[in-house]
């Protein structure tokens, strides 16, 4: 059976420019919405549907397969139920097959996961339900605002939905209800082929985490998606075999971002000999190193000839120098690990698969990490990253060292 996972992401969004690349746990919305689907277990295909060239190169590079959206069904009036039977149609055309159950994910729902897809896949292939949606249980009181009125004008005010002004019952004594999350639906494709709608027939409700239930809408839902997503993304730390590249950040990484200025104007940092080790393994597993730095300083040279890493520093837009960086060395900038603390990494946070940063890191840069150590920059926070990627002994997987 062929359960066929569709993917919309078109490129314009007046919310949030750019909303579909925009990074929750260190990894863009859509490349998160991919991998879940790829997890998935009952889903044989992914396709993202997108009208945007840096979307698609993105989902491209996540696993799934791309289908052009032409301009007709992207603007802000399209409808999500248009975008799947393009897809539907692409795929029938580009594999020779038709889907037999189709899947609309949503990429503005950060915290979907792989069990919740299965379930609503499940829920038609299995369960006999024509269509299914995730939903979270609620226990909400619900107020509508009468239109004659205001909430506090008396009578001809708000009003409930779900109770009566009256009669407030309490929790147990209430049937229970569901709040559709919008991240994750399953429809038989002839249905809604016929239906031209996501619901029709049966439709089952497969519970998830309400812990987990956040729409992307407007940037205030983005910056508590990415203060979330280190409590609600899965501990996942990055190994030898993920990364070909690691780019260190110097001021506040390397050093506890404090400096020492003498009478005469010189400056001094203190830096962690634990960090030394962790570089001097990482070279000798045949890592490509890099040090890049907005700082233009002796001190940042001196440290780098010492540690026998390539060093760019007093650089303005350092995202731009490490783009020709990867590019002059052959290096995919999504298998590039950099390591930044303040917000003039986030350029390059953006541009790598593994953006990292220090425990001591600003906010920001610890919300749009992928990793964040345990250890503060200048304390060891580079050996704690080697020992991630080559255990804590710091040798170099043997099985993995023909692959570097």
């Amino acid at each position: 059976m062929t359960v066929l996972a569709v993917i919309p992401a078109r490129g314009g969004s007046k919310g949030v420019p750019a909303k579909n690349l925009a990074a929750v746990g260190g990894v863009p919305l859509v490349v998160r919405a991919v991998r879940a689907s790829l997890a998935a277990r009952r889903v044989t295909d992914v396709v993202v549907s997108t009208d945007d060239a840096a979307i698609a190169e993105a989902a491209r590079s996540a696993g799934a397969e791309v289908v052009l959206r032409p301009a007709a069904i992207a603007g802000d009036t399209a409808t999500s139920e248009a975008a799947v039977l393009h897809a539907m149609d692409a795929y029938e055309a580009m594999r020779g097959v038709a889907a037999d159950v189709v899947l609309l994910v949503q990429c503005t729902s950060p915290f979907i996961t792989a069990e919740d897809l299965d379930g609503v896949a499940g829920a038609v292939t299995e369960d006999g339900a024509d269509s299914a949606l995730t939903v979270a249980p609620t226990h909400g009181f619900i107020w509508r605002q009468d239109s004659a009125g205001s909430a506090d004008a008396g009578a001809s005010g708000g009003y409930g939905v779900n109770h009566d002004k009256a009669n407030r019952p309490r929790r147990q004594d209430r049937p229970q209800e569901y709040l559709e999350t919008g991240a994750a639906y399953a429809m038989r494709a002839d249905g809604f082929r016929a239906a031209n709608h996501r619901f029709f027939g049966r439709t089952a409700l497969v519970r998830t985490d309400p812990a987990r239930v956040l729409e992307i809408d407007d940037p205030h839902d983005l910056a508590r998606a990415r203060a979330l997503a280190p409590l609600l993304d899965p501990a996942v730390l990055p190994t030898f075999d993920d990364v070909d590249a690691v780019v260190l950040d110097f001021d506040g990484t390397q050093t506890d971002d404090k400096v020492l200025v003498d009478s005469d104007g010189r400056e001094t940092v203190a830096v962690h000999r634990g960090d030394g080790l962790g570089i001097a393994a990482m070279r000798r597993s045949g890592l490509e190193l890099l040090i890049l730095s907005t700082e233009q300083n002796p001190v940042v040279a001196a440290r780098a000839r010492k540690l026998q890493v390539p060093v760019l520093h007093g650089i303005d837009r350092k995202d731009l120098a490490l783009k020709q960086w990867c590019d002059e060395h052959g290096i995919t900038p999504e298998r590039v690990l950099y390591v930044g603390n303040d917000v003039n990494d986030l350029p390059c946070f953006g541009l790598v698969g593994w953006p990292v940063a220090v425990a001591s890191a600003h906010d920001a840069v610890r919300a749009a990490a992928r990793a964040v150590t345990t250890t503060p920059g200048g304390e060891g926070a580079i050996r704690e990253i080697a020992a991630w990627l080559l255990g804590p002994g710091l040798q170099t997987p043997h099985t993995n060292t023909l692959n570097k």
